[in-house]
């Protein structure tokens, strides 16, 4: 079996293409043919990144063509219409054997039901492949100008592999796609054993949260967790399954010995501006004089934007919660 891409200086998408190509049984051990010959590359069983064709069917998966348009939501509509990016030669692979791919990957004792396939492969693309196709096909992150320069992001990493242009160095370029695969293989494998063995777990602790919300208060607005995990991005979409959207304003968790957090929830996962944060008065008090002017003991703390505070007890957490909630 041999797996054909472009010669020259390489980049991360079609490292990564290969790499996610040679997890699958079929192309384990295939070689990887590195040229712009069209004879060569026509005696490849599957192609990426080059040769001016997609067909899935003949397994020719290059982007650069002025007709190619295709995104992840235009290939997979069964997936939603958020995905906008056009795809690269990673995006291409991981749109037909992404599927495949982590299930071979998936941790011993992970055995993936469709629906959790179904959310893990939406995670990794949106977490790692996504990011290699905007990259590669030069889609900035946002329309105004960036107030600085992230240099150290995974593409910009693969590349600084290539030979410098006045290198006096012999090195085999073949040799070093191969340390390139190495480096793309410690993130991706990263992202995936994350989302199946650490995100994915924590759905089901989010899921009873809300179901049991309405005991923790009446408003149905406050949820409690046992111990810290990723929340956030479950939360919401949960919100959206069950219709909830935007009731949850606080969430409770145990943060270590001695110590529960109480978290105003954010108006989007990543953000900072909350839907309700705590009582405004808090904001960048601590210990006893928190305590005292909440009325509530064992407070440690209220951040300076009221996104977060703390307190010795669950019981005190709560009081904070239910506090800021009543507040104006």
């Amino acid at each position: 079996m041999k797996i054909g891409t472009h010669d020259g200086v390489f980049h991360c998408d079609e490292v990564l293409a290969c790499f996610m190509l040679k997890q699958l049984p079929e192309y384990k051990d295939a070689e990887i043919v590195r040229s712009r010959d069209p004879e060569k590359l026509s005696t490849c069983d599957i192609v990426v990144d080059v040769g001016a064709e997609f067909d899935h069917q003949k397994k020719r998966y290059d982007h650069h063509q002025r007709e190619f348009k295709e995104t992840l939501s235009t290939l997979r509509p069964e997936l939603g219409d958020k995905y906008k990016i056009k795809l690269s030669s990673a995006g291409l692979v991981y749109t037909f054997y992404g599927e495949d791919v982590l299930k071979q990957l998936a941790p011993k004792g992970h055995l993936l039901t469709s629906e959790d396939l179904r959310l893990i492969y939406k995670k990794v693309y949106e977490n790692i492949v996504e990011e290699m196709d905007a990259i590669d096909n030069g889609v900035p992150m946002t329309d105004d100008k960036p107030r600085y320069k992230i240099r150290t992001h995974l593409s910009a990493r693969v590349h600084r592999l290539n030979p410098e242009w006045n290198s006096q160095s012999n090195s085999n370029v073949d040799e070093i796609f191969v340390k390139a695969m190495a480096l793309v293989s410690e993130e991706f494998l990263y992202t995936v054993n994350y989302f199946i063995s650490v995100w994915l777990p924590a759905r089901d602790y989010v899921k009873s949260a809300l179901e049991e919300r309405s005991e923790v208060h009446e408003s149905g607005e406050i949820v409690v967790f046992k111990e810290r995990f990723p929340w956030k991005e479950h939360l919401f979409d949960l919100e959206q399954e069950l219709g909830l959207v935007g009731e949850i304003k606080f969430a409770i968790f145990n943060d270590k010995i001695d110590s529960w957090r109480v978290q105003a929830v954010p108006v989007e996962p990543n953000s900072f501006v909350t839907r309700k944060p705590l009582n405004k008065s808090w904001w960048g008090v601590r210990d006893d004089q928190l305590s005292k002017a909440a009325g509530i003991k064992g407070c440690i703390f209220c951040h300076s934007t009221g996104f977060i505070g703390g307190n010795t007890t669950k019981t005190g957490a709560l009081a904070m919660a239910i506090n800021s909630l009543n507040a104006v």
